[in-house]
């Protein structure tokens, strides 16, 4: 494969074909990343990046849109199928613009929106006064404990009844509990508010019914179609058809979703990537898919027992989802040092804010762990506790010889466990 790119561009080659060993040879516990099937990356190679295609499935503004038409129909329907939904508009190029749109549809510029702190778990795209978000609305931020490090649901009601948001937003980046949506709904039913999830992080453990579901009790959920989905890197909105809020609008929220995607903050749809991902979607409907994402959780579990016994401390004691957040004071590190360490040995993390964190963003106290990557790579709860293990290891070693050993059993493992056997960037076949 890449002979073309080779000979073409010998440099570029040369970048992907690095990339893919990097990928092979390290661990990956990136919680908001994961590796898609030879299928998708298939379909994502195809001619489909040709086509340029404003509009939705026959109502395009330009020709030869036949076959492109059926690639997004078969992406919307199993998109539906999965997860349930009325409406589902699959042409976000990415999880932020996922919630533009859902924001452009449901509020204005200036009206208050309710979501989780960015310092104890929230999203950029979820109020950061850097980003369109904080830029453009005027964002509450709500917590969790400081007892628990979970959210206090009577706190986030009592928020809501004294700033009447016109959203309130439930999803998060970096919180490792599951979330109760049927009592956000309860809270944005009492304040006359939209409830808006958004589900990037848990898209697969709700596809596969292992997380509270948010498509029954939602005016609007927006995913990322990457992470525990599996997909190819991109964005989804799902949403019940009529306004419950406001029926008399003249346009229904299905429609205010689809005109805020388009015309509204995109022109043309990235069809090899809609077709990826009906692709991941019809994966996604497969028996092994749900046992796949039992298996997420199981080791994310086992990874968080594991770095406990390992003598660190895990936020909220323990995690429902695929990922684990680890205060590192205990150990005497912080979160730059430790994942410049945990890359140098091949197993690779982020650093992330802890609830209540008095350092900043760029050396938070914590660090972000995941386990999709290496689920899909086949890794069980044994490799975890040999993970943690090499994990508490890396960050309390002194020395290079240490590191060397310790680069040696992350290598041992990537080869027992290998990723895109059947690739070879490398030659011509």
């Amino acid at each position: 494969m890449l002979e073309h790119l080779r000979q073409q561009d010998p440099e570029v080659a040369a970048a992907v074909s690095a990339e893919l060993n990097r990928q092979r040879n390290g661990l990956e516990m990136i919680a908001s990343e994961n590796a898609v099937s030879e299928s998708v990356l298939e379909t994502l190679g195809t001619v489909l990046t040709n086509k340029y295609a404003e509009g939705y499935p026959a109502k395009r503004y330009y020709g030869g849109n036949e076959h492109v038409d059926v690639a997004e129909t078969l992406a919307i329907e199993r998109a539906k199928h999965l997860f349930g939904a009325e409406h589902a508009n699959v042409q976000p190029h990415c999880g932020s613009q996922a919630n533009m749109a859902a924001y452009f549809a449901l509020a204005e510029p200036g009206d208050k929106i309710m979501a989780l702190d960015l310092a104890h778990g929230g999203h950029l795209t979820h109020g950061s006064r850097v980003n369109f978000s904080g830029k453009l609305y005027s964002f509450i931020p709500y917590g969790v404990s400081r007892e628990t490090e979970t959210l206090d649901l009577d706190q986030i009601r009592e928020l809501a009844l004294q700033e009447r948001p016109k959203i309130i937003l439930a999803g998060f980046t970096a919180y490792p509990r599951s979330i109760d949506f049927a009592e956000f709904k309860k809270i944005a039913d009492e304040v006359g508010a939209y409830l808006m999830v958004d589900m990037a992080h848990i898209a697969g453990l709700i596809a596969a019914k292992l997380h509270p579901d948010p498509i029954a009790v939602a005016d609007v959920v927006t995913s990322t179609t990457h992470k525990t989905l599996r997909g190819p890197r991109g964005g989804l909105i799902l949403c019940r058809t009529e306004d419950r809020l406001r029926p008399n609008n003249k346009k229904n929220l299905a429609q205010r979703i689809d005109s805020a995607v388009f015309p509204g903050i995109q022109g043309g749809p990235l069809m090899h990537v809609i077709a990826a991902k009906a692709v991941a979607f019809g994966e996604a409907l497969h028996s092994d898919f749900i046992k796949y994402q039992h298996q997420v959780i199981a080791n994310a579990k086992e990874l968080s027992s594991a770095l406990i016994e390992e003598g660190l401390r895990v936020v909220s004691g323990g995690t429902d989802n695929h990922l684990v957040l680890v205060d590192l004071t205990p150990v005497g590190i912080f979160g730059q040092e430790a994942s410049t360490k945990l890359d140098n040995v091949g197993i690779h993390s982020n650093k992330n804010l802890i609830p209540f964190d008095e350092r900043k963003p760029t050396d938070p106290s914590g660090l972000r762990l995941g386990t999709p990557v290496l689920t899909t790579r086949g890794l069980c709860e044994p490799e975890m506790r040999r993970v943690a293990s090499l994990i508490a290891q890396t960050l309390k070693a002194n020395n290079e010889s240490e590191l060397n050993r310790i680069r040696s059993e992350v290598r041992q493992l990537t080869e027992a466990f290998p990723l895109y056997a059947n690739l070879d960037y490398n030659h011509d076949r």
